[in-house]
């Protein structure tokens, strides 16, 4: 068989799952748009609701593929998003100040974890969605850990948690700053180190005023650059430690590959005028992309199986997300902007 006729069965087998993932996502951001609800958190009750067409029927393969290799590509396309410039204009302050904040929050919820009764991988999943950019870095994440049984619920609890979580600090930390006495540049710096999303982060921001808005979408950006260095210092410490008969789980590659598609292109967004229309198209893309794989995880996951996480899994995102907003706060109180 030709390479061609191979990649047309491909497609064939693929093709009834991966649209159906597309329609999910347009449903929900039909929803998002015209109601203000997430358009993650839609896409992903939409398909948590279709979870039937994960297991029966055509549709199988490609919701597989759609909750795996879609979302990689969303991920690396997210490089184009960053660019060395833009970090250099933070100033080391705030650069440290981001930096310090996404591992302490990560430190945090490693040693938590355990006193609620979970282990590493939890842990660090919830730990790193919230120090890092929420739904993207949760499915990140989730794709360089070992899978074992529980991986996909743990995925959708905390997607679902770090949105909702998103949204509520949406409408609550531009009070809680402007209550603090913050000006405006530092609110902004405080709605950008410590909202998880980014939709999220762009809302709370220009809320309160465009210079706000601005300043919380940079620092928001270098966030979501700590994701790389993040997920590559995992996989080797999952290749370290972790055997890879572990649940019956498999080991990452040293250098995940929707990394350095990631650092590749902020790499050519750093060194290479790009037209503002190509990251703008990468931007779109990448986020449609994103949405359209976490439909396909919700597809792939039972509620009941979400609703055994449990209390204490609750907790701990909270408590991680407590523990960043306050570690942020001492912070600009030490580095004023």
């Amino acid at each position: 068989m030709s390479i061609l006729a191979t990649l047309h069965a491909r497609a064939r087998v693929l093709f009834p799952g991966v649209l159906v993932s597309i329609l999910v996502a347009l449903s929900a951001q039909f929803v998002a748009e015209h109601y203000g609800a997430p358009a993650m958190l839609m896409a992903l009750l939409f398909g948590i609701a279709l979870n039937f067409l994960s297991t029966e029927g055509p549709c199988g393969a490609g919701i597989q593929w759609g909750a795996k290799t879609v979302l990689r590509f969303g991920v690396a396309l997210l490089g184009l998003r960053i660019s060395v410039s833009m970090i250099s204009d933070l100033g080391i302050g705030l650069v440290s100040l981001v930096i310090l904040g996404v591992v302490a929050t990560i430190g945090f919820g490693l040693l938590m974890g355990p006193r609620l009764g979970h282990g590493p991988r939890f842990s660090f999943l919830t730990a790193g969605s919230v120090a890092i950019c929420g739904a993207s870095a949760a499915m990140a994440i989730a794709a360089i850990l070992p899978k074992d049984d529980r991986s996909e619920q743990r995925l959708v609890f905390t997607v679902v948690g770090v949105t909702l979580l998103s949204t509520i600090a949406m409408v609550l930390y531009p009070i809680i700053a402007t209550a603090m006495g913050l000006d405006e540049q530092s609110i902004g710096v405080f709605l950008g180190a410590t909202i998880h999303d980014v939709a999220q982060v762009v809302g709370a921001g220009f809320s309160v005023s465009d210079q706000t808005g601005e300043t919380a979408t940079l620092i928001k950006l270098f966030r979501v650059a700590m994701l790389a260095p993040v997920v590559v210092v995992a996989s080797m410490v999952v290749r370290a430690y972790v055997p890879a008969s572990d649940d019956g789980g498999s080991r990452p590659p040293i250098l995940p590959v929707f990394v350095v598609g990631f650092i590749v292109l902020a790499a050519l967004n750093s060194f290479v005028s790009l037209p503002v229309a190509v990251t703008e198209w990468a931007g779109a893309v990448s986020r449609w992309a994103l949405l359209t794989s976490i439909a396909a995880v919700g597809m792939k996951t039972s509620l009941r199986d979400v609703a055994q996480v449990g209390g204490a899994a609750i907790a701990l995102i909270v408590a991680e997300t407590i523990f960043l907003a306050l570690f942020v706060t001492a912070g600009l109180a030490f580095l004023p902007t």
